[in-house]
């Protein structure tokens, strides 16, 4: 029971510190960059440590969310409970955030290497603000999930 609830801390708190960055940096670094407020170091340097942090995560939620299925749930409750759509759902956007956070960020570092900063930047932004949106629902179905809500 307390490694459970470890595991489902770690979990939660992973998850909504990498969507928290997610949205921060489509919300407040991306807009400063195509106003011409960052540099081009700055930005690269946050960008690195967006990935190397979004890459953390996603081992940790991997791990960490493959732990709490395989333990709370069999294939028949994952594919015939709304509590289980919820799941795999949430493994849908846990995949989407992930892919949209590495090609949002290879759309910025390209031109950040040729010390350009607005163009990239605007380059990216819509696939971070994609990767919020995700983010964001991510968060929605792990309320509904620590409610115990279904469907049906």
């Amino acid at each position: 029971m307390l490694v459970d609830t470890a595991v489902t801390v770690l979990h939660v708190l992973t998850g909504a510190l990498w969507v928290g960055s997610v949205v921060f940096v489509a919300g407040a670094i991306l807009p400063a960059a195509v106003g011409g407020s960052l540099d081009a170091a700055p930005l690269e340097s946050l960008s690195r440590t967006l990935v190397r942090g979004s890459r953390g995560a996603s081992v940790v939620m991997f791990l960490t969310g493959g732990h709490l299925a395989g333990t709370r749930y069999t294939i028949e409750t994952l594919i015939g409970t709304g509590r289980g759509h919820l799941v795999l759902a949430m493994l849908a956007l846990w995949l989407a955030l992930a892919a949209l956070v590495e090609v949002g960020n290879g759309r910025l570092s390209d031109g950040l290497q040729e010390k350009r900063v607005r163009a990239p930047a605007r380059d990216a932004i819509g696939v971070f603000r994609a990767a919020a949106v995700v983010g964001v629902l991510l968060l929605v179905d792990a309320g509904l999930l620590a409610t115990g809500a279904s469907f049906y």
